[in-house]
């Protein structure tokens, strides 16, 4: 696999892009505080829970990629 050279930069968010972040972040938790109440605790819904973390990050890298999913090169 090659990654693209700007795979580990840091690419600032336009401000659009920051209140997209904000607002599905906050989806996210709202969504979180569904399982918490819905599901029993236990190993499963610990596991729930982290999936939804590494969904709601790489909703993040994904708004601040290119349309085509490669990273900007700003």
């Amino acid at each position: 696999m090659n990654l693209n050279s700007t795979t580990f930069d840091y690419h600032r968010p336009t401000d659009r892009q920051v209140a997209a972040m904000d607002e599905l972040r906050a989806a996210a938790k709202d969504y979180a505080d569904m399982i918490e109440t819905s599901v029993p605790d236990g190993p499963d819904r610990t596991f729930i829970l982290r999936s939804l973390r590494t969904v709601a990050m790489w909703v993040n890298v994904a708004i601040t990629r290119n349309d085509d999913g490669s990273p900007r090169s700003d």
